[in-house]
């Protein structure tokens, strides 16, 4: 962590930008360094509520036939189906960050680097660059303004010391967007298994209490309470016991934002063993706040603001903004709802209707709930718990997507509590969409549905990449239907271009083309045939400083087929994702590993073979292309070598530094109801092998479609190499992607080299983690150099 609150030195920041602007004043108009001035505000052009839900597939939506045996309740999202348009085919990127920047930049990952969830060690390459036309700044030409509230995941955070954040707390708004009230991690902390006590452990995770809050006597005789004080950071204090309302005083005191002192009475001065500091779940958040007077700083989880559930907060903030915009003006509200990326934790009982399974169900906090006769068991019962969690909390933010359409007169509620939603009198388009498919625990595997567990988020596969996309606005026609055709994560930067009415001819250089495809006609005109194609999806691995292989640390996932990563940085965030450390400050189940840890997965990998014990590699990259019926899947792993001492010793093994396993995958797909054909295990039509595949054993239509889908993978593999190699061979010195290497890229690696202490910046060429006088070097031996540019798909 920084050791204060970074301002990154806003005084210099004021003056490197305004010598950039001098330096930059003869620039072109159109370029995206300086965006064409806004046209006159017409008063026609819609509003656009764009919500993103966090890790939610199509395996859990009963509106697409789906969700298993018991679906989550969501009437408002069905309201919101009925009065709009859903998409059946809708694929996004197989993890949150990529996912998220194609929205914003209608690029894929590989055209932009942003290959992978950002994480404290990726170098800023991997970020989105504040050099592209991201959509707030293509809206703001339309006269639109701009909000971004909760989870949207598209920088470095103020772990590792800012060392990728480079425009600090004002880093959202370098990217186009007039106010920021949300988080720069990925995700809600661990949930503070001491609810807040100190008493009960040294950090969150040494605790009994599951769900981060105290439960009753009657579930947990030895560590429950039934009764006292609760304490709010604001200072306050009131007793609580089990009473008219109250059946959990621990639950209560939470949702309240506080935290309860079991067995006592309020105290004149907060005792010392209450910690307001530590983050808790969902029911805390450490926001980040900016607006566009680069005044970017930080709300902590002690704050009495930043205390409540994260559904609830996210749209009270949302609501706030909204509330101050004037008459006429349009804008483009962004709501990214942290649910239901874990921690899985249960929500507040007022979001949850009487009568839904598992409303007032306690259990699941208490350690009651876990058999302890047999792992198994245990197991078994861990899962039915997730799934139990997991309906809770898309019904809990169902009731905040509900509230947030009313709050914004867009919609009414009945008065039997249903959703009065009637689109076609607003002027307001609102589009409703999933990051990524749903994490192992989650996934409804049952029928309707049967999705694979196995082959979820952070997959190619069916389940980690096919996920809901709800529209309505005044424009749909035929409301309630549904189009089967597919469409990408990519395809929402235009659609919502063509919705402003901005032109992506004008505004788009002609030598960076966009992948985005067109989708608006799909809302306007019923009988619109498909305009993709094929659909695409991607995954790799962030850029990192040359040498950091020695400080990444190596988690497995036991849900996940064990497979292993090295993209969770700290023990933390690998536990919360129900992983087993295998870094420094090693878990109990790992006592015999080195007290440094394994710094890759091959050490992980041979330490596990000697016992028995089964581990998969996270792919280095993987993709995949459908035309609709088949897919194909192209898989990148490592190989590992024994580099040093004994073979039985795990720390002799390394990534091999040249040695990769590439493997392709064919599969037919379609999604059908109940259960759709997904690309399982097994279910492949040739054997898995390094491509080209022998497609002999195919019929006639088969064949045609894998030479297709292959030749359009060999492109994007080209396009991805291609950038991969962009800082370093492809254009060096051109920092701002535009093709030339000029006097742009000097002043702008002259505003970021005094930034942040010149740590690592999209002017870092050689990928040493610092903006210094060797990229500047690189800049001037490369100055007037004209590059191809890669063509993309």
């Amino acid at each position: 962590m920084l050791a204060k609150p970074p301002r990154f030195a806003l005084a210099v920041a004021l003056a490197a930008m305004t010598a950039l602007l001098a330096a930059c004043s003869d620039n072109d108009s159109s370029s995206t360094n300086n965006p064409p001035k806004p046209d006159p505000v017409a008063s026609s052009k819609p509003n656009i509520l764009f919500v993103v839900l966090d890790d939610l597939g199509v395996d859990q939506m009963a509106i697409y036939g789906y969700g298993g045996v018991a679906p989550p309740r969501i009437p408002n999202l069905t309201a919101i189906a009925r009065a709009g348009v859903q998409f059946r085919n809708a694929w996004a990127m197989p993890d949150c960050t990529p996912t998220r920047a194609t929205f914003f930049t209608g690029r894929y990952p590989s055209q932009i680097n942003v290959l992978n969830a950002l994480v404290a060690t990726d170098l800023a390459n991997s970020a989105p660059s504040p050099y592209e036309m991201t959509l707030p700044k293509l809206l703001k030409t339309q006269g639109y303004t701009n909000a971004l509230i909760g989870k949207m995941h598209l920088t470095g955070s103020d772990l590792n010391g800012g060392f990728n954040l480079p425009y600090g707390y004002d880093s959202m708004w370098k990217l186009g967007w007039d106010y920021f009230d949300g988080f720069l991690d990925g995700a809600p902390y661990n949930i503070d298994t001491r609810a807040g006590l100190t008493t009960k452990g040294a950090d969150v995770d040494s605790g009994p209490y599951k769900c981060g809050f105290i439960p009753t006597t009657r579930i947990d005789k030895t560590n429950g309470a039934d009764s006292g004080a609760c304490y709010v950071a604001s200072g306050s204090c009131s007793q609580m016991a089990i009473g008219t309302d109250i059946t959990t005083p621990g639950r209560s005191c939470l949702e309240r934002g506080g935290i309860l002192d079991p067995g006592q009475s309020c105290q004149s001065t907060l005792p010392s063993y209450i910690d307001f500091t530590a983050q808790n779940g969902y029911y805390t958040g450490r926001w980040v706040k900016s607006t566009a007077e680069g005044d970017g700083r930080v709300i902590p989880a002690s704050d009495p603001s930043s205390r409540g559930y994260r559904s609830t907060l996210e749209t009270d903030r949302a609501l706030e903004w909204a509330g101050r915009q004037p008459a006429g003006q349009p804008w483009m509200l962004t709501v990214g709802y942290s649910a239901i990326h874990t921690p899985l934790q249960v929500p507040p009982v007022a979001l949850i209707p009487e009568g839904t399974p598992g409303r007032n169900d306690n259990l699941v906090c208490s350690p009651l709930a876990d058999s302890e006769s047999t792992p198994v068991l245990t197991q078994a019962t861990d899962l039915i718990d997730a799934h139990l969690i997991t309906n809770l909390m898309i019904t809990a933010v169902d009731k905040k997507i509900g509230d947030l359409l009313v709050g914004l007169g867009l919609a009414q509620y009945n008065a039997d509590g249903t959703l009065n939603y009637q689109p076609e009198k607003t002027n307001t388009v609102v589009v409703v969409v999933g990051d990524n498919g749903t994490y192992v625990n989650s996934v409804k595997f049952t029928s309707p549905g049967k999705f694979d567990p196995t082959r979820a988020k952070a997959s190619p596969y069916q389940t980690g990449v096919w996920v809901p996309l709800l529209i309505a606005g005044p424009m749909v026609s035929s409301p309630g239907r549904e189009i089967p055709h597919m469409v990408g994560s990519v395809d929402l930067y235009q659609l919502f271009a063509d919705i402003a009415g901005a032109d992506l001819n004008k505004a788009i250089p002609a030598n960076r083309p966009l992948d985005a495809q067109p989708m608006l006609a799909y809302l306007t005109d019923a009988g619109q045939s498909s305009i993709r194609s094929t659909n695409f999806t991607e995954m790799g691995t962030n850029l990192r400083a040359v040498g950091s292989e020695e400080e990444q640390s190596a988690c497995v996932i036991p849900a996940a087929n064990n497979v292993c990563t090295t993209l969770f940085p700290q023990k933390g965030v690998c536990l919360a994702q129900g992983g087993i450390w295998y870094g420094d400050n090693l878990s109990s189940d790992t006592s015999d590993v080195p007290a440094a840890g394994y710094n890759n997965c091959c050490q992980v990998q041979a330490y596990r073979l000697a016992r028995d014990e089964s581990t998969t590699f996270l792919p280095t990259a993987t993709k995949a292309v459908t035309d609709g019926t088949y897919k194909l899947v192209r898989q990148t792993r490592n190989q590992c070598d024994p580099v040093m001492g004994s073979v039985s010793d795990p720390s002799a093994y390394r990534y091999s530094a040249t040695g990769y396993d590439v493997a392709d995958e064919f599969y037919q797909i379609d999604t059908a109801t109940p259960d759709p054909k997904l690309d399982k295990e097994g279910s492949e039509l040739i054997a898995i092998t390094a491509p080209p595949l022998d497609t002999s054993s195919l019929n006639n239509a088969q064949q045609q479609a894998y030479t297709t889908l292959s030749a359009e993978m060999a492109q994007h593999d080209a396009v991805a190499s291609y950038n991969q190699d962009y800082d370093t061979v492809s254009c060096p010195g051109d920092g701002n992607h535009d093709l030339v290497v000029d006097q742009k890229d000097l002043a702008n690696w002259q505003e970021l080299s005094r930034l942040n202490s010149g740590q690592s910046s999209w002017y870092d060429f050689n990928h040493d983690g610092k903006t210094d006088a060797a990229d500047q070097m690189i800049i001037q031996n490369n100055m007037d150099k004209t590059c191809s540019g890669s063509s993309n798909t």
